[in-house]
């Protein structure tokens, strides 16, 4: 077969950036060091960074996460900076406003407060997936407060997202969609944790440290119900996409947003993801290559139950 023929039959992957979301869950600092010296040399473009579940979580500074912000920087990568997603004390508005108000890195906006701060700073950011954007009229309202990135939230599918989509395009916001990893469903003030330890949310002795990717909940069935993460609720079974990529880029996205379950899970996954976007014959992920054993669901983005899966 000739050349020509031969690059007729070769098959287009579609191109999409990667982008690692901040763990949601609670690291020791040697982890989180760790876990990210992988990152800087993994094929993953974007990497944000930081606490967005629980102030209480301080094994790492500030000053720790520029240090590993200037790490991946020189890797190649563009840094996000997090911002808390439910805020309940003053000292949190401060630390806050310290991210927002910095120049040196683009911010993830989980709340908006870090939009009205990074807005008053002339600074852009990126719409955490907190932020429920569902219309146009939000989009068009937020780039004017300097967002370029909009994180979907994850219970719209692809039918949903059709329009918002083009419109978003049209005036350049750059598109996200989880792609992998538990979806986060809802925050609380309470600690779900604390409480199933029976414990006081002001005394919780930490015990977040003591569970790497939360804890399952399951029905009184035996049914896989969800994943309590201190104040957060994420769903029990794993979101994956990575067989839907040519339908998500046809859909317009540009990013997609890996939410990392364990440090050496997340990092197979990446290396899987980068690979299937980058050949140019078609292949699906294998969770055969996993430490650990997840359920999976996809259905949001096919527009049905999202706990279902569809392979």
């Amino acid at each position: 077969m000739s050349e020509v023929g031969n690059r007729e039959m070769t098959i287009k992957q579609p191109s999409m950036k990667i982008s690692v979301a901040s763990v949601p869950y609670f690291w020791s600092k040697e982890a989180y060091f760790k876990f990210y010296q992988h990152i800087a040399k993994s094929p993953v473009d974007i990497v944000y960074l930081g606490e967005t579940v629980c102030s209480k979580r301080r094994t790492m500074t500030f000053q720790d996460w520029l240090e590993i912000a200037k790490q991946l920087t020189d890797a190649g990568k563009q840094v996000v900076l997090s911002t808390l997603t439910l805020l309940e004390a003053e000292s949190e508005l401060s630390y806050l406003s310290k991210i927002a108000s910095q120049k040196d890195y683009l911010i993830e906006a989980n709340d908006m407060a870090a939009i009205e701060v990074a807005s008053q700073q002339n600074n852009a950011f990126v719409a955490g997936c907190a932020i429920n954007i569902y219309n146009n009229q939000s989009l068009q309202r937020l780039k004017k407060l300097g967002m370029t990135r909009w994180q979907v939230p994850v219970e719209l599918g692809k039918d949903d997202l059709a329009s918002m989509a083009d419109y978003a395009k049209s005036h350049d916001i750059e598109v996200e969609y989880q792609i992998f990893g538990r979806m986060p469903l809802a925050y609380s003030a309470r600690c779900f944790t604390a409480r199933h330890h029976r414990l006081a949310k002001d005394n919780c002795q930490f015990k977040c440290l003591d569970d790497e990717q939360g804890i399952l909940i399951k029905t009184q069935e035996g049914e896989s119900f969800a994943q309590i993460n201190g104040v957060q609720t994420q769903s029990a079974k794993v979101s994956h996409l990575i067989d839907h990529c040519q339908s998500l880029a046809n859909s317009g996205v540009d990013v997609v947003r890996v939410v990392p379950v364990s440090a050496a899970d997340t990092l197979e996954v990446i290396r899987q993801l980068s690979t299937i976007l980058n050949q140019t014959e078609p292949a699906k992920f294998d969770p055969e290559r996993l430490n650990n054993q997840y359920e999976f669901c996809n259905g949001y983005w096919l527009q049905i139950e999202g706990m279902k899966y569809v392979s």
